[in-house]
């Protein structure tokens, strides 16, 4: 998903221009569905077909974050034949 982000929160022209000589380092960003503590016994009994129950309903917001750190929500899409998220809030607690 290649949009720009588009909204009140966004960084102003000069703000961006302050920080230009990092606007191109490559960053991971991981998105979170949900994690579950499991006992090794279960974990070693898993199989394909295997299901594993996790503590978010769907439709929920999922976790986006950047060196385990959260930055924002999101909610998964599908679009075209992928997947893909919608930002739906950012984490204003950074």
């Amino acid at each position: 998903m290649s949009e720009s982000i588009n909204n009140d929160k966004a960084l102003d022209p000069k703000s961006i221009e302050e920080l230009s000589h990092f606007l191109d380092i490559p960053m991971q960003l991981n998105i979170r569905l949900a994690t579950r503590i499991m006992k090794v016994r279960d974990i070693l009994q898993l199989q394909p077909e295997s299901i594993v129950e996790l503590s978010k309903s769907a439709g929920e917001n999922v976790d986006i974050l950047i060196k385990d750190r959260l930055i924002a929500f999101g909610e998964v899409l599908e679009l075209e034949g992928s997947t893909g998220i919608r930002i739906t809030d950012l984490n204003s607690t950074l």
